[in-house]
């Protein structure tokens, strides 16, 4: 890992805003046929990390309905986390560092009280209030999910 520790002892307790909006960037997500977008998926990293949406290209997702996968061993491109009232700004970002650190190529990290997305990669961290957001070719436009078009 990179240095930085990313402590489960108190998960987040999704509320009615975050899985609004988890909802939100699903449905346009599921709208681009190359990519699959996984909620609540358990990864492989350490004792289970489970992003909000894990995004997959499409060909790399085929369940096995007899034998089920508890951890999941490929890295997504993309994973999305969603600030819970029970969580800061912080711990997520610590998380998108380990999430990337592991091999998935950004994470975007979506507080929706100051609609801001941090974007979190191997070159480092950013954050934008521009409403369309884009990474490795997966693009969420926030106005929408938001609700301010």
């Amino acid at each position: 890992m990179s240095g930085v520790e990313y402590d489960k002892q108190d998960e987040d307790m999704p509320s009615l805003n975050h899985s609004y909006i988890c909802l939100q960037i699903l449905r346009q997500l599921i709208q681009n046929e190359k990519f699959a977008p996984l909620p609540e998926l358990t990864l492989d990293i350490g004792n289970g990390l489970t992003p909000d949406i894990s995004v997959f290209p499409k060909e790399k997702i085929r369940p096995n309905f007899l034998r089920d996968v508890i951890k999941f061993r490929e890295m997504p491109i993309l994973a999305v986390e969603v600030l819970s009232a029970s969580q800061t700004v912080q711990e997520l970002l610590n998380k998108a560092s380990v999430l990337v650190s592991s091999g998935i190529k950004a994470v975007w990290t979506v507080e929706p009280y100051g609609q801001t997305i941090f974007i979190t990669t191997g070159e480092g961290e950013k954050f934008q209030h521009d409403p369309n957001v884009e990474s490795e070719g997966i693009r969420v436009n926030f106005k929408e999910v938001f609700g301010t078009s």
